[in-house]
């Protein structure tokens, strides 16, 4: 019988995306699997400790192996921001928003706290955090960075969230220009995914 693993996510796409990234022999699972599980509040001041309580969590109320994740932008002009906040940066303007509306409400607020900040001084980067749990341990931690500039308008149709105003110099163009697949050889997901799948091969045989 295979291990089953359970990400600590709703979004099926972000399931397939890492199942298919980390390409080891389990069954995936994703929080729609358990519908009766408690939703783990994201209270932490990191994204360090986001990841951990969401792993443990979601472990301790299923008994399974947990991998989750926590990401957003940091912004060195801002001092980190929008940081742990990225998902919901606009505040209360987000409620009752879908997802498209916020991530469009985000971009806007970034770009007016920084309207007066010149180009050498807009570096930021995605943090993506991973951490895979058991119920009482943490078994697993990787971190992936993907460094750039943020623009002055948006730019780019694809991605999601703050994409269409980072802009990746080596590339040339934000991330809302790059393909799917062009985007996860570099972003912040796929580094800390490459990281994470030779440690959990080897957990696996152990």
């Amino acid at each position: 019988m295979k291990p089953r693993i359970l990400v600590a996510t709703t979004n099926q796409g972000k399931l397939r995306e890492l199942s298919s990234m980390l390409d080891v022999d389990v069954d995936w699972l994703s929080l729609a699997d358990f519908p009766a599980v408690t939703e783990v509040i994201e209270d932490g001041d990191t994204f360090t400790e986001n990841a951990r309580k969401k792993a443990l969590g979601y472990a301790a109320q299923t008994g399974l192996w947990t991998l989750a994740d926590d990401s957003g932008l940091v912004i060195d002009a801002l001092d980190g921001a929008p940081g742990i906040h990225s998902a919901r940066f606009c505040g209360e303007a987000a409620s009752g928003k879908d997802r498209k509306t916020v991530d469009h409400l985000n971009c806007e607020k970034v770009l007016d706290l920084m309207k007066d900040i010149p180009d050498g001084q807009r570096s930021a980067r995605f943090v993506c955090r991973l951490c895979l749990a058991d119920p009482d341990h943490i078994l697993l931690e990787t971190e992936g960075l993907f460094e750039g500039q943020i623009t002055h308008q948006p730019q780019g149709e694809n991605g999601f969230g703050y994409d269409p105003i980072f802009f990746v110099p080596a590339r040339n163009k934000t991330v809302a220009q790059l393909t799917h697949g062009e985007k996860n050889a570099i972003s912040h997901r796929g580094n800390a995914i490459r990281l994470l799948q030779p440690k959990l091969i080897e957990l696996l045989q152990e």
